[in-house]
């Protein structure tokens, strides 16, 4: 990789004139700068109206959704403009989202190096797999200030020896497409590996059980969405040719969980995206049609997705022991079955493609002990936020790790609440998150499958199997929990609000919170209501959305549908919908409020408005309040009425 590079230096500062006044060509030095934005996300740096390209084009949109001050000093094609070569942010730069769109729109832009304290996971890899550098060593930044450029060694020090020798190739595809990447891929196998003489956790077996010669792994089900298969299929096609054969094609799933309320999607429509986002819909059925790939997609044209993908795999797919990739963060839903899941970028995919390996190192596993009895009114999202809320989490403590969720608490959890754990490793920083299966996970299989698993005796955590650190949680202790708009790491007890926010838009729904236990935690809210003449807030538009068709059909058999439609709610089919800014429930002006119980509220992610999260039950109770409130809080309201 050559370092010729050029250009200039952009803090991105937390105010948002001194980033204006960088982008009019000033150039401050790093105190003058002042505080650095912090949390970064990949929505952020790529936001919505991006996500229809996957070309150079991409570049005008870099950091367009950047947020400083609450307002967006970026504009279309402003770092091109300003001929910025490097970027310097904050700690936990890149999060949120898998879009891989957040480093090529930099790399589009003309950026060649991002220095922050500190990265996300899935960021940083995206980066390497495209040949962006990254440093975490914010002392170049004087010595390019100065003119100097570092050499290769300096910026790749403290790196793994496999992100160096990606990034010494110019890219995972340059890398990957060698015999390096690809042997053995057909070859591994599912026997026992050699002992290590050590007691193992969970995730190492299953690793150990799909590492390869090279180093990679081999993953038993690759999946993919129709915001990055177009991408996907330009990176083959550019690499490997327009015949490119895929590797073990009946091990990929396809998946149209984005897009199918995109006519409903206001920024879609506002800004004429409707048939950008349609063209990358007919993009992926062509790709799955040309390569025989199974295609969950919509019914009919306007009838939503068979189910989000990561529901769906969950419910009819993942099997405990198994190691699953997919393009997006939250992969680790289907972890709840005892799995490796992970989500990677785009050119990560399509060297899984290709190879049939993913990369993966080595990473550390914190356990969560989670013991106790959760009170009735606390949910699984309720132990997910005060995880989120805390000091160690919020300042970096999970990232890039395995959370291995145990205790009596967890055990006592479905295999739907467990996923809500697993699913939002993603917010927590962490790789993946875990799940050792059990006498749950068989009846989770039987019931939606109808099939008669056995958990094998290796299955699980060993014994003195060592940990990089352990979280305890009283689970008695937990109460009803909220997250500021902003940020899912900005956790409060509701309890403690004293000023409650009046909401404008209340959202049930997601992969985080469309399942089958979701859905019975909110009618049992709305069948109260429903019994005492109540109905959803006249100021309040109350969405519930099913994670799959086969949600939607139990809720059905169950009789829940009375109750929903009795209190005023309006019913969607399944897709990502309000939860990726792409369907009803999202806001449409700043001034709008939503309660909503999908995985993150970054800026920009569910409308212009303020998104406060919330589990599926103070969801529903807050629809009918009109203002945040809990259910035992609703109760108590209308005992006292």
């Amino acid at each position: 990789m050559s370092l010729d590079r050029t250009g200039r230096v952009l803090f991105l500062a937390s105010d948002p004139q001194r980033i204006r006044a960088q982008l009019a060509g000033v150039d401050l030095k790093r105190e003058q700068a002042g505080p650095l934005r912090d949390d970064l996300s990949t929505d952020e740096i790529a936001p919505l109206p991006a996500l229809v390209h996957y070309d150079a084009t991409l570049g005008e949109h870099a950091h367009t959704g950047t947020t400083a001050g609450g307002e967006r000093p970026i504009g279309r094609g402003a770092l091109r403009r300003a001929a910025i070569g490097v970027l310097v942010g904050g700690r936990r730069y890149g999060k949120g989202s898998s879009r891989e769109h957040a480093p090529v729109a930099e790399q589009a832009a003309g950026v060649w190096l991002v220095i922050a304290e500190s990265f996300e996971r899935i960021y940083r890899q995206n980066a390497d797999n495209l040949g962006l550098l990254t440093s975490t060593d914010l002392g170049l930044v004087e010595r390019l200030q100065r003119g100097e450029v570092p050499t290769l060694d300096e910026l790749l020090a403290g790196r793994d020896p496999q992100a160096a020798a990606i990034l010494r190739a110019g890219g995972l595809l340059r890398y990957g497409l060698g015999p390096q990447a690809t042997q053995g891929a057909a070859q591994a196998s599912d026997d026992e590996p050699a002992a290590t003489g050590r007691p193992q956790t969970l995730f190492e077996k299953i690793v150990a059980r799909h590492r390869l010669p090279s180093g990679f792994v081999r993953a038993d089900l690759r999946y993919i969405h129709e915001i990055y298969t177009g991408m996907c299929a330009h990176l083959l096609a550019q690499h490997a040719g327009e015949e490119v054969r895929l590797h073990d094609p009946g091990s990929i799933l396809c998946f149209e969980d984005h897009y199918p309320y995109v006519e409903r999607s206001p920024v879609h429509v506002i800004n004429g995206l409707v048939p950008d986002a349609r063209r990358l819909s007919r993009a992926h059925r062509a790709f799955a049609e040309r390569h025989g790939l199974r295609d969950h997609g919509p019914r009919a044209e306007g009838e939503g997705a068979q189910g989000i993908s990561h529901a769906l795999v969950a419910e009819r797919h993942a099997w405990p022991g198994q190691l699953v990739v997919a393009t997006d963060s939250h992969t680790p839903h289907v972890g709840a079955l005892g799995c490796v899941a992970f989500g990677v970028g785009t050119t990560e995919m399509a060297n899984a493609f290709l190879t049939g390996a993913v990369r993966l190192g080595a990473p550390e596993v914190l356990r969560i002990e989670v013991d106790g009895v959760l009170p009735a009114g606390v949910s699984a999202k309720d132990l997910v936020l005060h995880l989120l809320a805390l000091p160690a989490i919020r300042g970096g403590a999970g990232v890039g790790r395995v959370f291995e969720f145990g205790g009596s608490a967890v055990r006592a959890l479905d295999i739907d609440d467990r996923a809500t754990l697993t699913n939002m490793t993603a917010e927590l920083g962490g790789l993946t998150g875990i799940v050792e299966p059990d006498e749950t996970t068989v009846r989770f299989l039987g019931e939606r499958r109808g099939a008669a698993f056995e958990i094998e005796p290796w299955m699980r955590s060993d014994p003195g199997a060592a940990y990089a650190a352990t979280i305890r949680v009283d689970a008695g202790a937990l109460t009803p929990m909220v997250a500021r708009p902003g940020d899912p790491g900005l956790g409060v007890p509701l309890a403690a609000l004293p000023q409650r926010p009046r909401i404008d838009i209340a959202y049930g729904g997601s992969c985080t919170a469309g399942k089958r236990e979701d859905f019975a935690q909110m009618h049992a809210v709305l069948a109260w209501a429903a019994a005492r003449g109540l109905r959803v807030a006249p100021h309040v538009a109350l969405y519930l959305q099913w994670g799959t068709v086969d949600v939607g059909a139990h809720a059905a058999a169950a009789g829940w549908l009375p109750a929903f439609e009795a209190v005023g709610a309006e019913l969607l089919r399944p897709a990502c919908g309000a939860c990726s800014n792409c369907g009803p429930g999202v806001s449409t002006s700043a001034d709008q409020v939503t309660v909503s119980a999908i995985n993150r509220n970054f800026p920009g992610r569910s409308g212009p408005g303020q998104v406060w999260l919330a589990s599926p039950a103070t969801v529903a109770a807050s629809a009918i309040a009109g203002e945040l409130v809990s259910f035992d809080e609703l109760i108590a309201r209308h005992a006292q009425g």
